[in-house]
């Protein structure tokens, strides 16, 4: 619905680039899916349709990966924050898409873990490309 879709020219810039230098190349538009099973919709939609994809998390990257160079949706995943599962007797955590480093360890404090990747509070987990996403904390 409406919250979750924007067309607007403002939103679709914003999703349009990261922190590169690549120039900015908009979507068509923007879903915010809050939900696995929205993205797997979206997903094959888009498929279907034959519609570029393109994922969004917090907008770091410096890549230009966020940049829609062909259009297309831009699925942006900020909304999807949940940190699903936590095992301290491996080091490792089940994260959604949108939970960022920052959030992360607010959840990881007191336990003995944190994750020191990076020095920018908000960037996404996942966009870190970390396969290892909990070291032990000294």
């Amino acid at each position: 619905g409406a919250p979750n879709v924007s067309t607007a020219p403002a939103v679709r810039e914003q999703h349009g680039h990261d922190e590169s230098m690549h120039p900015c190349a908009p979507p068509d538009v923007v879903v915010w899916p809050q939900a696995v099973g929205q993205v797997q919709e979206l997903a094959a939609l888009c498929h279907r349709c034959r519609v570029p994809m393109v994922p969004f998390g917090t907008g770091t990257g410096l890549e230009g990966g966020v940049n829609a160079v062909q259009g297309g949706v831009c699925f942006d995943l900020s909304r999807m924050d949940a940190i699903a599962e936590l095992s301290l007797e491996d080091f490792s955590v089940t994260v959604e898409p949108g939970v960022t480093r920052k959030a992360l360890n607010k959840h990881l404090r007191g336990t003995g873990l944190w994750f020191p990747v990076g020095s920018v509070g908000v960037r996404g987990v996942v966009g870190l490309r970390v396969t290892a996403l909990v070291v032990l904390g000294i």
